[in-house]
């Protein structure tokens, strides 16, 4: 069996589970390559092998920080009364994501827990009461620090994010004018893995039963239009039982993912 590693042995070994060399597959190869993409799109939004979780390091420029403290007027009319406008400011506190990103988790605090100013009590804590792992429990240390956490959620608090995969923009709704040039922001966040670079996932056996299932339902669909035509040899084109059966496989494989055989994280789409 020759094993697909790029999109075109891909469309060939689909096309000859359908029975392509034996018989007439009757879709187009623009038909092919749609259903592929197709295929490729719903793998790599809902199936747990499509995406991976990375940590991606941004630097804030200054022309960030410019942008950021600017808005964006919109302006809007009254239906009935054309004369009564409003005008509304949207602020530009975004930074601009690659494609590949689908989901943002969420982006690590801006405070230092390891900094070293002798007054901040974890540097006490740590000088008088844990220098040695050995003088003291390190249950107490652990649940103090667990505190401090608490009381810096509630006194500071995280920065809101907001994320469109559409829009390729990540919002960071906060303060600007505390940001400086040359900080580091790290964004936890789902990448789609690029088929092309990874070509082991031409050969996933999910992904090759889904797009085989699409196909199978275009070339139904193509046939179900001459449905009940006999051919030269007397044969008659039933292209309602081949769409049928195609939407039943299909279902079933999305069926699969919805029941979290192949499925991503819950926390996949948080952001």
């Amino acid at each position: 069996m020759a094993t697909p590693t790029t999109k075109a042995t891909l469309k060939s070994y689909c096309k000859r589970a359908l029975g392509f060399g034996v018989i007439d597959i009757n879709v187009s190869d623009d038909q092919v390559d749609d259903r592929v993409d197709e295929a490729l799109q719903y793998f790599s939004q809902y199936h747990y092998d499509g995406v991976e979780k990375m940590y991606l390091k941004y630097k804030i420029t200054e022309a960030d920080i410019t942008r950021a403290r600017g808005n964006t007027t919109t302006t809007s009319a009254d239906t009935v009364d054309s004369s009564i406008t409003a005008s509304f400011e949207e602020g530009n506190n975004f930074i601009p994501m690659p494609s590949s990103v689908i989901s943002v988790i969420q982006i690590f605090d801006f405070t230092n827990a390891v900094q070293q100013n002798m007054f901040d009590i974890r540097y006490q804590l740590r000088l008088n009461d844990l220098y040695d792992f050995s003088s003291t429990s390190i249950i107490h240390y652990q649940m103090t620090m667990q505190q401090l956490d608490l009381l810096s959620h509630v006194l500071v608090g995280e920065v809101p994010i907001r994320f469109n995969q559409h829009q390729n923009r990540l919002y960071l709704d906060m303060d600007w004018e505390q940001m400086t040039a040359d900080e580091y922001l790290i964004i936890e966040c789902y990448r789609k893995i690029d088929p092309t670079t990874y070509t082991d996932i031409y050969d996933d056996m999910y992904l090759k039963r889904y797009a085989t299932a699409l196909i199978k339902r275009q070339w139904g669909a193509n046939l179900s239009k001459f449905n009940g035509v006999a051919t030269l040899g007397g044969v008659t084109m039933n292209g309602a039982e081949i769409y049928s059966q195609s939407i039943e496989e299909i279902n079933k494989l999305e069926e699969e993912i919805k029941e979290g055989a192949f499925s991503t994280p819950i926390n996949y789409m948080i952001g």
